[in-house]
């Protein structure tokens, strides 16, 4: 499951049009909103249940997948007890059938002995649900955030979806570029669906300016899909941002044909003079096992990936992003001998050349 275009957090269902899933909905459908986030658990404790027993969250799914929006389940956890929050991360996706689930991690999670936590949590879930998307949502700036256990996270997710909220400021741009340059910085790497303000505080309030801005520089960046919180908000105090974000184009744009699109087409000719091709002649190419230098040991490198390592192999890009000397990707693949499904590479370029590749990979 991949996502692309706009999307947006429901926090409590009820505070959202009353509660009316139909004009839910219609709304969601007439914003162009490829998914729609739901709160399902809060800590170990489903999420949007009633008093009486009663919950929000099914005919929700069911109305929105009948126009074709994919709804992703958020469930915010504490690390106290992470058996019990995995434990309810399980029932809600068995009661719901989400086609995503996204963790939100914040400041619980930066206090001593977490790390453990994180691993406890990730494992018991994914030893439930090996195919689930999961998107981890925390905070924008990893740099100020060390203590969060990040790889511990990551490195179970497919996505990364930081909470790139510029409050107190007006400055999308700057701040989402920023979060995705040390996220690049990270091990592991994952896709960015960043989330972005849609939201007032105080006498804060984003404008319909900094949420168009936000959405040209995913756009710009490459970023496939991104999201706004959040719903209620949104609706009761900035009806002028819900307008700006309802009217920008569903889908992001495809990108220019870029090197890093080259390169995948090429692993997926299965050709290794084609991909040597993309190589300055002095190209150093960097993998775990070994350093290779010079375009004629890199051929010998990919002639042997295609028959040994990943024999008719099919190469799925599932993310980039771009400084004007580098490119980073993700990607995942599929071979008569096994899968990759955590492809991360750097392309260093050079007059239009790759001049040094780091690859990770590994065949499961």
């Amino acid at each position: 499951m991949t996502l692309a275009g706009k999307g947006i957090f429901i926090w409590k269902i009820r505070a959202c049009e009353l509660g009316d899933v139909n004009q839910i909905t219609n709304l969601a459908q007439q914003a162009g909103f490829s998914h729609v986030l739901v709160k399902v658990a809060d800590g170990a404790f489903s999420y949007n249940v009633t008093e009486t027993g009663d919950d929000l969250v099914p005919p929700l799914i069911h109305s929105l997948r009948s126009k074709g929006i994919q709804v992703w389940g958020w469930h915010y956890i504490y690390g106290d007890y992470p058996r019990s929050e995995a434990d309810r991360a399980i029932h809600r996706n068995n009661q719901l059938s989400l086609d995503g689930y996204v963790l939100d991690v914040e400041g619980e999670y930066k206090q001593p002995g977490k790390y453990t936590a994180a691993k406890l949590f990730m494992s018991r879930l994914r030893a439930k649900y090996p195919q689930l998307p999961i998107a981890l949502s925390s905070y924008r700036y990893p740099s100020y955030h060390p203590q969060v256990p990040w790889k511990a996270f990551l490195e179970s997710c497919d996505f990364n979806m930081p909470q790139v909220y510029w409050q107190h400021a007006h400055n999308p741009a700057d701040q989402l570029a920023r979060s995705v340059r040390e996220f690049q910085s990270l091990t592991p790497f994952r896709p960015i669906i960043p989330t972005g303000s849609a939201y007032r505080t105080g006498s804060w309030l984003a404008t319909p300016a900094d949420v168009k801005t936000f959405m040209q520089t995913c756009q710009a960046q490459n970023l496939r899909a991104f999201n706004f919180w959040e719903w209620s908000n949104c609706r009761k105090y900035l009806p002028d941002v819900w307008r700006a974000i309802a009217d920008y184009p569903s889908t992001v744009a495809e990108p220019p044909k870029d090197i890093a699109h080259a390169f995948l087409d090429a692993l997926n000719s299965r050709d290794p003079d084609r991909v040597a091709d993309l190589y300055s002649t002095s190209a150093l190419h960097i993998t775990s096992a070994r350093t290779t230098h010079g375009v004629i040991s890199i051929r010998k490198w990919y002639s042997h990936l295609f028959r040994h390592l990943l024999p008719n192999a099919s190469f799925n890009l599932t993310g980039f992003t771009t400084s004007p000397s580098s490119r980073h990707l993700t990607w995942t693949a599929a071979s008569d001998r096994g899968a990759v499904h955590n492809g991360s590479d750097t392309l260093g370029i050079q007059n239009d050349k790759i001049s040094y590749h780091y690859s990770f990979f590994t065949v499961s």
